[in-house]
């Protein structure tokens, strides 16, 4: 991509820029990440993917797509479907948490890659400011595009999770019945991952 073409993509983003409050320049050292303000844009997105996160593992995971009937795993590994709870034996409870754990794992990246993004957004905004502002536009491309990079970079292990999970969602659906209708991943939910 162009300078040229990134300058007027990245001045759209403009209203996040002027709300972030310098938030990717504070860091804290202990832990080697940005200090979101709770108040930035960053803050409100991270604030919200915390939220989801205590929502996955403390409530019940949907896994039904476009069935008629709704399906879920219960934190104590219990598949109700309709809110009805299917009669499972340990070896099945064991299965059903170890999948819900994939899923856990695979959600939480998803969002991890979903502040990521935002926060690059916000970046890439005020980068583009300064730039315009300064007259100095020589190298916000390789700046954003070395942050997007990190971002791809976490997407391809994102999809590394997908051939550990449809493993994990085909053994409980061969080892309970009442599960199978809900396991529809296939290999080319995996390719459309890669590409």
């Amino acid at each position: 991509m162009k300078t040229r073409l990134l300058l007027p993509a990245l001045l759209l983003c403009l209203p996040l820029a002027a709300c972030s409050n310098g938030e990717s320049n504070k860091a804290d050292p202990a832990a080697g990440k940005p200090v979101v303000d709770a108040d930035s844009i960053g803050g409100k997105v991270k604030a919200a993917t915390d939220k989801a996160r205590v929502e996955i593992a403390q409530g019940n995971i949907n896994i039904s797509n476009d069935q008629a009937e709704k399906a879920e795993i219960t934190p104590q590994g219990d598949l109700l479907i309709n809110g009805k709870a299917v009669t499972v034996d340990a070896h099945q409870r064991a299965l059903l948490l170890d999948y819900r754990k994939q899923v856990e794992a695979l959600a939480g990246a998803g969002m991890d890659i979903g502040v990521a993004g935002a926060s690059l957004g916000v970046k890439a905004a005020g980068e583009a400011l300064r730039g315009v502002f300064s007259g100095d536009t020589q190298g916000i491309e390789e700046k954003v595009n070395a942050e997007a990079a990190k971002i791809e970079a976490s997407a391809k292990k994102l999809c590394g999770l997908l051939p550990v999970m449809m493993a994990k969602q085909q053994a409980l659906a061969a080892a309970l019945p009442a599960f199978k209708p809900y396991a529809t991943m296939d290999q080319s939910d995996i390719d459309d991952c890669h590409s």
